[in-house]
């Protein structure tokens, strides 16, 4: 909305303040700053709000609005007068308004730091959040314009008002004067505060998905008259899955006198209809949806499953309807999944929902599925189907304008019917909300992710979000440090869905293969391999084993204290008469079956080749619903593990699916090395063997005789794609094991970190840059700002000539390096930059004469002279900021075999100390760092220590965009920093902080 001219031109309308926001019931609504255009909407508020809350707002008995009170709560100057209207249709529903004043209460201007506050919400939509929501925005508009306080006189009667003072999260005092309780609140951001707006968000967006997942009636507009087109199909597959819900059919063409269509009343319109109507599927032409839309709107409709195409994915001109048609929406208090969407289904036996163009709704299980495109979408269902596996939830966003992947996530993580959430995405829009999200998820429940678009550097037609410039490789790794499950193709979703859904969490990479062929048993055997596992030699049960054979077996490995996991090789047995019996699939299933009844709780996967039917008899032989917990006796392990355990006890993993409860964490374990091969880092440090992960229910310990119902054993035709998914869950395992028992920053930072010296550093050396994309800091500047946060970065001495030269190694003391600094030979020692271990003068003149002769006059190579380090291992470490992402703290060893391999590891911004040693570990040549061929090993401790330095940088001043640190050289007593360049800009805007809103793309 533009600003009137009774307003002040030096404070136009703010219209960054716009917001939309999910209240606490699901539905939407917008959130502005009130204008003189708002006073005919202001008086029909009030007169809508009840005497008492009038009463509760005056503090007596307050009728009406005079001409003057309109005046002044519609007139502001954004600064020391502002309010904010929370809107649902275009009408107020709640306001809240602050005052600037003095010390006496007077009115004041900056500088005075504190403002009277007071909120009024419609009676009709109290209890839905409104004012806990106008809080946060209230708050930071406050924060922005210089206030960091509020003072509220609130009646003692008023204890909804009170409640939502209390239980924001704020510092504040309270006191009881003049028959009033006085508060006052500190603005600034506590971890309180942050984790109450985060827990309101997360239970607000996860309501308004389940709203659209279990609506009481959903109507489909743009039904057919004749069979055939999407509308009708859309009714068809609702009636054919037996929604539970009263089902209308939509069309303004259907014939007057048209009772029912396909068994449902039939309408012209919602208008027609006698009840509120929960979801509306539109299915009609782009041009004809704003009707449709506007029809929903003003009859009450929760929330919108638009299947028309038309939109982003046609252009500029169709992203513009795409953002109008979600700003209609949600002026209305309603979501939209699509547009361009596939639809929703929901398997609940409560609800049986099937409101999309898939033809047969899949059986009831265990698995959430998320899709940006209609034809995965038909792909994934279609493979789930195949192979007997069923789904809890199936949402396919299409254009995904409004629902996204974050907010599939938010109604996962406390759906109770979902243990796996599978997501195939093709563009994030809020990278930091989604790894966010998909952490606190996935100490839960296994979250897989199939990233689509993952080279083309683009967003996918008709997604219109910010594009990150950081590399794939990149996004996987911050993936992984979330917990996500990463894969590449949707066929590894559902393998690694499969396994995880109906199988327990593997409690270690040890694995025993079984089965009646040697040659199958050995392609799994190089597998494991393959994939980091550890497997056991195969167990050939030979081509005449029975199903009771392999019963036994089974159950044998599954007691054995020495394997985690147990993978069943199969091929049709032969008869006596030679010919492959290949119709025994059943009765193979229940023997596996019965074996897993029995035995303790490992992950069991089978691989078969031909063996009709047996993929389908163990879907239906076994079930994807939860299975009751149990736990087990420890058990002892024994000495031939020795090679394998550091410890000499482990506890047997709770009974449970990965998504119910943890197992029980192993102790540490050291792999073997094999002759020749590289030697491994050192294993992090895990939980105390039993400590049960995050997200363990509480009857987690119910009565061990209690027989467990068997999860669904999973099926593979390879033996490749039955590993693959397993060693997925192993690491997933681990590391939800150590999610249990997070990270934590040092203390001892801080003694050593002088943050107000840095920052006063950063804003004088961005005042002398007008650009806005910021300036390069010279050497000296770089290694001041550096060494506020103890990071020492080693002096270089100009050599202009080489006469310079010789002073400065008589000043810096020999030996010496000599190295060019021009940006074309930098850190490039194969190009012959460099000279090492310069003894004398004699040496250092001869070295200087050789690198002009060969690349060229002084001017041109910038030569440096510097100190020697101590010998070490050289590596880079660099943090960057991406604007999507955020601050992203990188590690790898420097030359050109680590940069052609793209062999670098990545963790978030702000790193733990877990994060920084894993960070250092999860490199493949990590092994150079810890005594690689007889190589003295380095020190790491420092090395981790400096990653955490950096790390506290970049997260306290934003403006340091770029900081890399080049060479490192890490020796086996402490470190050296040869080299370090930093950049300074204005810090990118942030869509992670801040009080709650929804994204407008």
């Amino acid at each position: 909305m533009e600003p009137t001219p009774e307003q002040s031109p030096h404070h136009a309308y703010p219209d960054h303040w716009e917001a939309d926001v999910v209240l606490r019931d699901g539905g939407t609504a917008r959130i502005r700053p009130i204008t003189t255009d708002d006073a005919e909407r202001l008086v029909s508020f009030y007169e809508q709000v009840s005497d008492e809350s009038k009463y509760y707002r005056f503090f007596a008995p307050y009728p009406r609005l005079s001409d003057r009170d309109v005046h002044r709560f519609t007139h502001h100057d954004y600064v020391d007068r502002v309010g904010l209207a929370v809107t649902i249709g275009g009408e107020f529903i709640g306001t809240v308004r602050y005052d600037r004043i003095d010390d006496t209460g007077r009115p004041a201007s900056a500088p005075a730091d504190e403002a009277e506050v007071a909120f009024l919400v419609q009676d009709a939509h109290q209890g839905r959040g409104v004012a806990s929501a106008l809080l946060e925005h209230i708050a930071a508009v406050a924060r922005e314009r210089g206030i960091r306080r509020f003072a509220a006189e609130v009646l003692p009667a008023n204890n909804k008002m009170i409640k939502v003072f209390r239980d924001g999260g704020y510092t504040q005092r309270r006191s009881f004067e003049d028959g009033s309780v006085h508060l006052t609140l500190d603005l600034e951001p506590t971890e309180k505060s942050l984790a109450v707006q985060r827990g309101r968000e997360q239970r607000a967006e996860a309501r308004s998905v389940q709203r659209l997942l279990a609506p009481g009636s959903v109507a489909v507009i743009g039904t057919g008259r004749t069979p055939g087109g999407v509308g009708r199909t859309v009714l068809r597959n609702l009636l054919a899955a037996g929604y539970t819900g009263r089902t209308y059919a939509v069309n303004r063409a259907f014939d007057e006198g048209l009772a029912t269509l396909d068994g449902v009343p039939a309408h012209r319109s919602l208008g027609e209809i006698d009840e509120q109507v929960d979801l509306a599927v539109i299915a009609v032409p782009a041009h004809r949806v704003p009707e449709a839309v506007a029809d929903c709107g003003e009859h009450g409709v929760q929330g919108l499953v638009v299947l028309s195409a038309g939109y982003a994915e046609r252009g500029a001109e169709g992203r513009e309807l795409q953002r109008e048609l979600v700003r209609q929406a949600r002026s209305y208090g309603m979501r939209i999944i699509g547009p361009n969407a596939f639809g929703i289904i929901n398997t609940a036996e409560t609800v049986r929902l099937n409101a999309s163009l898939a033809p047969e709704s899949p059986a009831r299980g265990r698995i959430g599925l998320f899709t940006q495109s209609g034809a995965i979408g038909i792909a994934l269902l279609s493979g789930l189907h195949r192979r007997g596996a069923g789904l809890s939830s199936f949402i396919s966003a299409g254009n995904r304008a409004d629902v996204s992947g974050n907010d599939f996530l938010q109604y996962s993580f406390e759906d109770p019917d979902t243990d796996v959430a599978l997501l195939y995405l093709e563009s994030l829009g809020n990278p930091r909300k989604f790894t966010r999200l998909a952490r606190r998820t996935a100490a839960v429940k296994p979250v897989v992710v199939v990233k689509g678009a993952r080279h083309s550097g683009t967003n996918p037609p008709g997604h219109a979000v910010p594009v990150s410039r950081i590399p794939d490789t990149t996004v996987s790794a911050l993936m992984r440090q979330a917990g996500v499950i990463r894969v590449d193709t949707v066929t590894e979703m559902v393998d690694a869905g499969l396994l995880l859904a109906g199988q327990p969490l593997p409690a270690g990479p040890r694995v025993a293969i079984l089965g009646n062929s040697e040659s199958l048993g050995l392609l799994t055997y190089d597998a494991c391999l393959a994939e980091g596992l550890r497997p056991r030699p195969p167990i050939d049960l030979t081509t005449a084993a029975s199903p009771q054979d392999f019963r036994d077996a089974l159950a044998e490995a599954l007691a054995d204290g020495t394997c985690d996991a147990v993978i069943v090789t199969a091929i049709p047995w032969v008869g006596e008469d030679g010919e492959a019996e290949t119709g025994d699939g059943q009765v193979l299933a229940e023997a596996l079956t019965k074996a897993v009844a029995g035995g303790s709780a490992k992950p069991v996967a089978v691989v078969h080749v031909e063996i009709g039917g047996l993929a389908e008899a163990l879907a239906a032989a076994s079930s994807t619903a939860a299975p009751r917990p149990r736990t087990a006796a420890p058990r002892a392990v024994s000495p031939e593990a020795g090679a394998d355990r550091a410890a000499v006890t482990a506890p047997e993993a709770t009974n449970h699916r990965a998504g119910t409860t943890a197992p029980a964490t192993p102790a540490a374990r050291t792999a073997p090395t094999a002759p020749g091969t590289a030697t491994a880092p050192p294993a992090l440090g895990t939980p105390a063997a039993g400590t049960p992960a995050a997200g363990t229910p509480a009857d987690a310990t119910a009565d061990p005789e209690t027989p467990p119902r068997p999860g669904r054993i999973p099926a593979y035709p390879a033996a490749e794609r039955a590993v693959r998914a397993l060693a997925e869950a192993v690491k997933y395992a681990q590391w939800r094991r150590q999610a249990a028992v997070p990270g934590k920053i040092p203390e001892f930072l801080d003694d050593t970190i002088d943050e107000a010296g840095a920052a006063a550093l950063i804003e004088a050396q961005l005042a002398t840059a007008p650009d806005p994309r910021g300036r390069p800091l010279s050497h000296d500047e770089a290694r001041e700002l550096l060494g506020h946060y103890g990071i020492d970065v080693r002096p270089t001495l100009p050599a202009p000539d080489p006469e310079a030269a010789v002073a400065a190694a008589a000043r810096l003391g020999y030996p010496v390096a000599l190295k060019t600094t021009a940006p074309h030979l930098r850190h490039r020692a194969d190009l012959g930059g460099v000279r090492l271990d310069v003894a004398d003068e004699e040496a250092l003149r001869r070295a200087y004469g050789e690198l002009t002769d060969l690349l060229g006059k002084p001017a041109e190579l910038l030569p440096v002279v510097q100190a020697m380090a101590p010998r070490g291992v050289d590596t880079v470490v660099r943090a960057s900021i991406d604007a999507a992402a955020g601050a992203i703290l990188s590690f790898g060893l420097a030359g050109a075999p680590s940069e052609l391999l793209g062999d670098t590891a990545h963790r978030l911004v702000p790193a733990t100390d877990r994060d920084a040693a894993e960070l250092i570990r999860s490199i493949r040549a990590a092994p150079v760092l810890f005594g690689w061929r007889g190589s003295a090993p380095v020190d790491t401790a420092a090395l981790e220590e400096l990653l955490l330095r950096l790390s506290r940088l970049v997260d306290d001043h934003p403006e340091v965009v770029s900081v890399a640190l080049e060479p490192v050289v890490v020796a086996p007593q402490g470190l050296t920093v040869l080299g370090a360049s930093v950049r300074l800009a204005p810090p990118p805007a942030r869509s992670d902080v801040g009080p709650r809103r929804l994204p407008n793309y």
